[in-house]
């Protein structure tokens, strides 16, 4: 089974993935889609405030916050990271709850790249927006490096997401039910 989006021009078939016994997403994996990705970043920033820096969690979320640092013409982006790394002094930490991922896990910030957002304007960018815990563990992330938070952008806003007035998004998608039949939103 699979669902076809059309997403900044461009067709897309995804493939419906079960989560549970009740729920199935379509998975939107932008990893290695070249011309999804240069096209979804082109109009992101279109829609996209004026901003100092971008922040996006990691990892599907790292071709998509490199091609529209590339298009705006930035030289630095900040990755929040499921894991810290021994080059990272200084690090902040929170907890994220996702769709995707079974139970809590910890992210973390290099304090290097918090120090940079102290005051800044600062673009939170994600592939999908689905029950807002990943966005919600970035925001806490700038939030605690001092960064003001001036807008939240993804390529898909999944579910109840598409009904959120603080993200702008491309286009909705929905969940669906074990026999991938659109859930109503």
């Amino acid at each position: 089974m699979v669902y076809e989006i059309n997403v900044a021009g461009l067709e897309r078939k995804l493939p419906l993935c079960p989560l549970n016994d009740k729920l199935t997403i379509a998975a939107f994996v932008i990893f290695g889609d070249v011309e999804l990705t240069c096209a979804c970043a082109a109009e992101l920033l279109k829609k996209a405030p004026d901003f100092d820096f971008m922040v996006a969690p990691e990892a599907k979320a790292i071709p998509l916050i490199h091609e529209m640092a590339r298009q705006s013409g930035r030289n630095k982006y900040m990755l929040v990271r499921k894991a810290k790394k021994a080059y990272m002094n200084g690090v902040f930490e929170t907890e994220d709850v996702s769709i995707t991922t079974a139970g809590a896990q910890k992210l973390y910030m290099d304090g290097a790249d918090a120090a940079l957002l102290k005051g800044k304007r600062v673009l939170i960018l994600d592939d999908v927006i689905s029950t807002g815990g990943s966005l919600k563990a970035v925001e806490n992330l700038v939030g605690q490096a001092g960064g003001v938070i001036i807008g939240k952008m993804c390529v898909l806003a999944e579910g109840d997401a598409a009904k959120r007035n603080d993200i702008i998004f491309l286009e909705p998608l929905p969940l669906f039910a074990p026999d991938g039949k659109p859930l109503p939103l």
